[in-house]
């Protein structure tokens, strides 16, 4: 089994920065893209940052220039720097792995959320 455990979230008043991390562990043979995603009261859960083994990343258009995606392969460990917080940024963060297990298919994982709170 793979597990992803997450750390960093908490409140921060608006222009605001917080640090998100996300680590991997279990059996691992090898693992893909990782990301972050976040979801809002009564809204849809949405990508906010992927990153591929190789270091290429995605955004979405509401982050990009004030959030950055990094991964550390070697600690099987994916971070969400966030810059400028705005109240709308407000979101359970959930981690996203592409994973494939030494016993197990490749699939997806997720992490079990963190709270971000940006408000004065």
């Amino acid at each position: 089994q793979v597990q992803l455990v997450e750390s960093g979230g908490g409140l921060v008043q608006p222009g605001g920065s917080l640090r998100l991390s996300c680590a991997a562990s279990g059996s691992i043979f090898s693992i893909y893209a990782m990301g972050w995603y976040r979801q809002a009261p009564g809204k849809q859960r949405e990508l906010v940052a992927a990153i591929t083994s190789g270091g290429s990343t995605n955004y979405a258009d509401a982050v990009k220039g004030r959030f950055t995606i990094s991964r550390d392969n070697a600690k099987n460990t994916v971070y969400l720097q966030m810059n400028s917080l705005k109240p709308e940024d407000t979101a359970v963060y959930y981690c996203n792995a592409d994973v494939t297990g030494w016993s197990t298919t490749r699939r997806d994982y997720w992490g079990q959320g963190t709270q971000v709170t940006v408000s004065s």
